[in-house]
């Protein structure tokens, strides 16, 4: 008996490693930005994951002590929303062994582009966007925060 009790111990060891692995090779959860500007929550958007603030380190603007908003996006319609709730990661379908390819949206300049995100750990990833056909990028490295 105290045998069949080592192995039940051991198989289900086994299995919540296996679990937690599998939980790792995924960018789901919330992550924060390189300098800890923002936090980002990433998940499952159709068959895509996506990504949206959810909090940034200065919610207001210095200058109207207001929420920060959206004030440099390309579309004139959406420069009144505010930052927190932004979708920034776009897209992103599976491309690899812990790749995913989609858009990434930059806030500061108000523009999309071409992007990648990578794990690179089980609690830090790296994004990337790119412009002019992969010529130009630049890349943030990320920790998750749960």
């Amino acid at each position: 008996m105290h045998h069949l009790q080592k192995l039940a111990a051991l198989t289900a060891a086994i299995l919540t490693l296996g679990m937690a692995d599998g939980r790792a090779a995924e960018p789901n959860g919330t992550w924060s930005t390189e300098g800890g500007l923002s936090r980002v929550r990433i998940g499952a958007c159709g068959d895509a994951l996506c990504g949206t603030i959810v909090s940034l380190k200065e919610p207001n603007d210095p200058e109207t002590g207001k929420p920060k908003l959206d004030k440099n996006n390309a579309d004139a319609g959406k420069r009144s929303r505010p930052l927190i709730g932004v979708p920034i990661v776009l897209s992103m379908k599976k491309s690899g062994a812990d790749k995913w390819q989609g858009q990434v949206y930059n806030a500061t300049d108000g523009k999309t582009y071409s992007g990648s995100l990578t794990l690179t750990g089980g609690d830090s990833l790296k994004l990337e966007g790119c412009a002019l056909g992969g010529l130009v990028c630049k890349a943030q490295a990320w920790t998750r925060t749960n």
